[in-house]
């Protein structure tokens, strides 16, 4: 049975994205080490190129990223996390010029990149790190920038130790509306905050696949669902090809309601 989508509107810093049907953001990793393309888009040219592949393609966001959050990654240094965001993401705006506008997503926990992404053009902050940091909420409140609030226990070097949950779609849904309301009440406006559930990010394969079966149970906090599922390590446990698996959730996430559903390729 296909879940109706209700139609919402996510505020972004500069635009609206109106939300009436599924839409992919598309994924370019600036790093040498992300587990499914590190390396390949580490030059800024090669990273422009791909971004607008992507667009061609059909994406409605772009989602730029200097840090790769795979299990048991370290963390970045944040002059080399700026140095690898900044020069694209300013290649990306300056082609928009003269081309079609599409909204810029920067994939960081730290505020200070956050913060010039966002000067930068970004129209949103996609943060991994489970809710908005002190200095990430300033940027936050500071610039009106839409913000993907994401599930996740640990940090990208502890996330996947034994993660434990007695009901994962009920505690990761609580987390998300009790974080979402704390935000709300230091002044974010509703409408500028997604929730994400942090597919493997501190969750086993059975884990994962519960909250996608589940996944209509977020659209109750009346905020945009993100689901980032693309060739992750409990796509490829769960089905022989990681790209055939990830089309294959892809298609349970439209049907079940998910308004924004993020990817490395959109192409079948």
């Amino acid at each position: 049975m296909v879940t109706c989508m209700n139609t919402l509107a996510w505020k972004l810093r500069t635009q609206t994205l109106l939300l009436d049907k599924p839409v992919f953001m598309g994924i370019v990793n600036i790093t040498p080490d992300s587990f499914s393309d590190g390396g390949k888009f580490f030059d800024p040219d090669k990273a422009v190129e791909h971004a607008l592949q992507l667009i061609n393609d059909g994406v409605g966001i772009i989602d730029i990223g200097g840090e790769s959050t795979r299990p048991g990654s370290a963390a970045v240094d944040t002059d080399e996390e700026l140095r690898r965001v900044i020069p694209t993401l300013t290649k990306i705006v300056s082609t928009f010029k003269t081309g079609k506008t599409i909204p810029i997503s920067v994939d960081t926990r730290n505020a200070v990149v956050a913060r010039e992404a966002v000067q930068a053009g970004a129209e949103i902050i996609n943060d991994v790190s489970a809710g908005p940091s002190p200095a990430m909420l300033d940027v936050l409140l500071d610039t009106g920038a839409g913000y993907v609030l994401m599930h996740s226990r640990g940090t990208p070097e502890t996330m996947q130790f034994n993660p434990q949950y007695k009901d994962v779609v009920e505690e990761v849904f609580n987390f998300l509306r009790c974080r979402r309301s704390e935000m709300i009440t230091a002044g974010v406006e509703a409408e500028r905050i997604a929730v994400d559930p942090g597919l493997g990010f501190g969750k086993t394969t059975e884990h994962n696949l519960q909250l996608i079966e589940h996944i209509d149970r977020f659209n109750a906090l009346d905020a945009p669902v993100l689901v980032g599922h693309s060739r992750k390590r409990f796509v490829a446990q769960t089905y022989q090809d990681r790209n055939e698996g990830t089309r294959m959730i892809t298609g349970q996430l439209i049907k079940k309601g998910v308004q924004i559903i993020r990817l490395h390729e959109i192409k079948t």
